[in-house]
């Protein structure tokens, strides 16, 4: 018994030392967390922070955005590439998709890459289908999820980290969105701050409440 807790106590003191010291990872960003940092600069001002359409400049020009919490459920993401850029028209009744959801949408075929759109969308999805709102940060929450999560749950946040193997854990895949979104936030940020089984790490005292909402938020976006 003594040797196991002695064992258990060496991995999570090695754990620790490997998540200090270890270098900056790059990793390629995730779709829906590129997308917020678009969606915050071009589409929340008239959409509104949560995308239901309520934006300070949409009250200022007396429009109506569409809420994208459930517009975007019924629409694939070919149409939503089309009402975005404004290109393309229906098949059916051959009128353009652009301003479908609205008169005032703008076009942005000429400011977004296609990649950007992509990103875009896989956003949209998330305000569309999950459950969870974003409690801070996503920001904040990557540069502490590569300094301190990277090692156990991947540089994606798949689980599968340099000390998986080491340890034989299989960490949370923080990728898939049918786990992340059966949790809820406060469950999170308890298992961050206070630990969860015997590996998870209790992070309260070198996190604050602050970065762990920080970090949750980043988790959100895993999935997306």
């Amino acid at each position: 018994m003594r040797k196991a807790i002695k064992n258990i106590i060496h991995a999570m003191s090695l754990l620790i030392l490997v998540a200090m010291t270890t270098p900056h990872v790059s990793a390629d960003t995730p779709a829906a967390y590129e997308g917020r940092k678009l969606y915050t600069s071009y589409c929340q001002l008239c959409h509104g922070t949560g995308g239901q359409g309520d934006g300070p400049l949409a009250k200022a020009m007396n429009i109506s955005p569409a809420d994208l919490t459930t517009t975007v459920r019924s629409r694939s993401d070919t149409i939503l590439k089309k009402i975005i850029t404004g290109e393309g028209r229906q098949t059916i009744t051959g009128r353009d998709r652009h301003n479908l959801l609205s008169e005032a949408m703008p076009e942005w075929k000429d400011v977004f890459s296609e990649s950007q759109v992509d990103a875009l969308i896989a956003y949209l999805r998330f305000l569309g289908r999950s459950r969870h709102e974003l409690m801070g940060d996503p920001e904040i929450g990557m540069m502490l999820y590569q300094k301190y999560c990277h090692v156990c749950h991947g540089v994606d946040g798949d689980g599968e980290g340099i000390m998986t193997r080491l340890m034989g854990i299989t960490p949370m895949d923080h990728t898939n969105p049918n786990v992340t979104d059966s949790l809820s936030n406060e469950t999170l940020v308890k298992s961050i701050l206070d630990g969860k089984g015997r590996y998870m790490p209790a992070w309260r005292g070198i996190l604050s409440r602050s970065d762990v909402e920080a970090l949750v938020s980043y988790i959100r976006l895993l999935s997306y």
